[in-house]
């Protein structure tokens, strides 16, 4: 896919124009301009000593040699934490080379959770009146803990999880939105290495959840009125939680008959399955605190269908308490066949690449279902399983056509802060929704608009090299001109004056300012993960030496220069 991504952006991204740019504090006309004309070229380019002898004579057999472990290059370190992390740092390549990719994914199992986004909206004193019908504080903990936590594992998994598992915090229909999403966000991440079928438990049983996809308060039919239990969450539990429109063989392909895919459900099984989800409610009518956004739903029983709930072959009895009603259904969908490679595909895609082959979706599926002690929805085995694939692991792997992803806008921003330990002395994080698609990402965590997210996972860019190969490039929903040149401007301003007292810390890199190639090496390892071009090298190289590394900003320009040409060419956009 690596080829075949690259034609895109060539063929979609429009040269930068100057007089676009935001001029970076210090930075010269000259320097612009030299900039600019760097930014549409990388817009464009796309062992021998004899046995010893016993007393009689015999040649005393030598053992065998155990042989060492192959080193692990830096690259290779760094490409791990492209996918296992929001972005490397020079101290956790340090730690995957030390401890190998499997030693390191077992650390990161290891590492405690960081403080909770609740906990610390709480400490940092968010939760007084004036926030009771607001969202702040939402974006800083969102944001904070994706950048510093060391659990960085962690929070790579808990953030593709919330592109599967999606709730939108502005949908929510709740006060106290920021604590309602950061309870939401605590779920999905203490969850993160437990099991699948306890986080289906606790996303439906989570007030956000409730809200967003409107089962909150949810009644049973009402024979006089006519009304019926809502069905929205029956919906997309199936269609996007779990199982998916059609079924599936094991490697993740679709079953057909007579050349037409088979649904996996019917209109009928989600009528069934919303009879299950009624009567769940908050734990408490206090609204004048948020702490009842971070306790289970209780279920209502007045409020609960009574009567028989049928969907997908199976059939709730009549009476069945309501929570042990949702249990049972929640149960069912879990041992569905269509799970394993449903949510394992869509895990790899987030982490790895976008068209994994059948083969490698039908390896981590297999480990989804057993994860060899006959545990289904292990997560820290199909994580594991994921991370060390031998089509993640191959550092030959990156060259086939259906290889790679692009890099999602969020996940380049994260990088480009823990690459140079950018900090908020403050703790105010004042980088808030990066949503916009005409001035900054077009994707902030936590801010989608539909439970679809901001890209599905099977979109595919029209009348391209991408969809004509049969491809799919989910994060190309969010990219066209507009985008990009908004990015590439955002992140500009981001990288020369941060934003706020957030702010990157260059002095380490600084100290290579005066050498070109090693400044440039320097920030691909960290920043691109190893993987820019010698053409795109040196083209920034080119870029760089321009730019006298003299006087007051001469070498921050060059860095800049450098970090911002690396984040704005396909090299570095097509994480491979």
């Amino acid at each position: 896919m690596a080829e075949t991504i690259l034609d895109t952006i060539e063929a979609d991204a429009a040269p930068v124009d100057s007089n676009d740019l935001a001029v970076p504090v210090g930075l010269s006309g000259a320097s612009l301009t030299t900039l600019a004309a760097g930014l549409a070229l990388a817009a464009c380019s796309g062992g021998g000593g004899g046995a010893g002898t016993t007393a009689g004579g015999s040649p005393t057999p030598t053992p065998p040699a155990t042989p060492a472990p192959t080193p692990i290059a830096a690259a290779a370190a760094s490409r791990l934490l492209g996918q296992a992390t929001m972005g490397a740092t020079k101290g956790e390549i340090a730690s995957v080379q030390s401890l190998g990719f499997d030693g390191w994914i077992t650390q990161q199992f290891a590492q405690p959770r960081a403080t909770s986004h609740w906990d610390w909206l709480v400490a940092n004193g968010y939760n007084v009146a004036a926030n009771i019908n607001g969202t702040t504080g939402f974006d800083p903990t969102i944001w904070r803990q994706m950048i510093v936590e060391p659990d960085q594992l962690r929070q790579r998994v808990g953030i593709a999880l919330s592109e599967m598992l999606v709730v939108g915090i502005d949908g929510l229909t709740l006060n106290w939105r920021q604590f309602a999403g950061a309870a939401y966000f605590d779920v999905l991440l203490d969850n993160a290495f437990g099991n699948f079928r306890t986080l289906l438990g606790a996303i439906t049983t989570n007030a956000a959840m409730a809200s967003f996809l409107t089962f909150l308060g949810n009644r049973k039919a009402n024979t006089t009125t006519g009304a019926q239990p809502d069905e929205n969450y029956a919906r997309e539990l199936m269609q996007l939680f779990t199982l998916g429109l059609y079924q599936l063989n094991p490697d993740g392909s679709v079953k057909t008959s007579g050349g037409k895919p088979l649904e996996t459900y019917t209109p009928a099984d989600v009528s069934g399955l919303a009879r299950v989800f009624t009567g769940l409610n908050l734990a408490s009518s206090v609204s004048s605190t948020p702490d009842r956004y971070r306790v289970p739903l209780i279920m209502n029983a007045s409020q609960h269908e009574s009567g028989a709930s049928s969907f997908l072959g199976t059939t709730i009895a009549a009476g069945t308490e309501g929570m042990a009603a949702v249990t049972q259904a929640l149960d069912a969908i879990f041992a569905h066949s269509n799970v394993p490679p449903f949510v394992s595909k869509q895990l790899i895609q987030r982490l790895v690449t976008s068209n994994p082959s059948p083969a490698y979706v039908g390896r981590v599926a297999a480990v989804f279902a057993n994860n060899g002690s006959g545990v289904r929805g292990d997560m820290k085995a199909v994580i594991r399983a994921i991370l060390m694939d031998a089509e993640a692991r191959d550092g030959t792997a990156v060259t086939a056509s259906n290889a790679g992803k692009l890099r999602e806008p969020v996940l380049r921003l994260t990088g480009w802060a823990r690459a140079f330990s950018a900090s908020s002395p403050s703790n105010a994080w004042g980088i808030g929704d990066t949503s916009s698609s005409s001035t900054r990402l077009a994707q902030s965590i936590g801010h989608s608009a539909t439970v679809f997210n901001f890209f599905r996972p099977g979109y595919t860019p029209a009348n391209t090299a991408i969809s004509s190969a049969g491809l799919v490039a989910p994060e190309f929903q969010i990219t066209n001109e507009l985008s990009v040149v908004a990015y590439v401007n955002y992140m500009q301003a981001l990288i020369a004056n941060g934003t706020g007292d957030f702010k990157a810390d260059y002095s380490t890199i600084l100290a290579l300012s005066g050498d070109s190639q090693a400044l440039i090496d320097e920030v691909n390892l960290v920043l691109a993960n190893g993987q820019l071009s010698a053409a795109t090298i040196a083209a920034i190289k080119g870029a760089v030496d321009s730019i006298a590394n003299t006087g007051a900003t001469g070498p921050s320009n060059r860095v800049m220069t450098a970090i911002l040409l690396t984040m704005a060419s396909p090299d570095y956009l097509t994480f491979r």
